[in-house]
Parts: C-alpha cells; sequence; structure tokens
C-alpha cells in the first residue's frame, strides 16, 4: 500500500487547529482544502470569493475548492458534531455569550440610518 503524502503546511495555528478533523477526511488533498479555506476566512479580503482565496494560499486556480463544497467526499454531519464537542469540551459548562450579526453592515459611526443603538439582553 501506498503512503500518502502528507499535507502542505499552512500557518502553524490553522494547520493545529485543522488537525483535530484531519480524520474526517479520507483524501489529504480534501483536508489541504479545508485549511486553505480556514486561511481565507482569517485573511484580510474584501471579498471572501474562492477565487480570492486561491489567490492568497497560492492556488494555480479555484477549482479544488470549489469540489471540495459542492462534491464533499466528508460529511458535513460529522464535521458539526465533531466542532460542537470540541467546544463544549473547550467550555468546560462555562457559560457563552453568542452574538450573531446578519447584516454584515458595520456597526460604528452615524452613517448607516437604519442601525439603531443594540443592546444586549442576558440568555
Amino acid at each position: 500500500m501506498v503512503e500518502p503524502r502528507p499535507p502542505k503546511q499552512t500557518v502553524k495555528f490553522v494547520d493545529e487547529y485543522c488537525q483535530w478533523y484531519k480524520k474526517l477526511f479520507s483524501d489529504v488533498r480534501n483536508f489541504e482544502a479545508f485549511k486553505y479555506l480556514h486561511i481565507g476566512c482569517i485573511s484580510d479580503l474584501k471579498r471572501k470569493s474562492l477565487p480570492e482565496i486561491a489567490k492568497v494560499v497560492g492556488l494555480d486556480n479555484y477549482q479544488g475548492l470549489h469540489h471540495f463544497l459542492t462534491t464533499p467526499y466528508w460529511k458535513v454531519e460529522q464535521l458539526r458534531a465533531l466542532r460542537l464537542k470540541l467546544i463544549l469540551e473547550v467550555l468546560k459548562g462555562r457559560p457563552i455569550i453568542l452574538i450573531i450579526d446578519e447584516t454584515g453592515d458595520k456597526k460604528k459611526g452615524n452613517t448607516i440610518d437604519y442601525v439603531k443603538r443594540q443592546y444586549r439582553s442576558p440568555i
């Protein structure tokens, strides 16, 4: 049996974080795409599109990232379950506050007319 090649290294903390999910991906290219998408999400890109992410991580084109998302050889349910398990392990029962901003609008300044002062309600 041929040993698969090791995945390409990226940013150390992204590699360390993504290592927790490696067992979900049978193919090294899928695992690399998973890491590349994480790098793209935390990058300073204005548009987080697949072509832009591919450029940032040094890929010739975005097709590999596209196939990773559209024809996955991994199970999203398994990824979600593992992510939740890891989060709960880190929290160790401590309460948290989750803030969701579904608009994407910047909330500072007075330039957006419909934005009013936002209050946090206790959970």
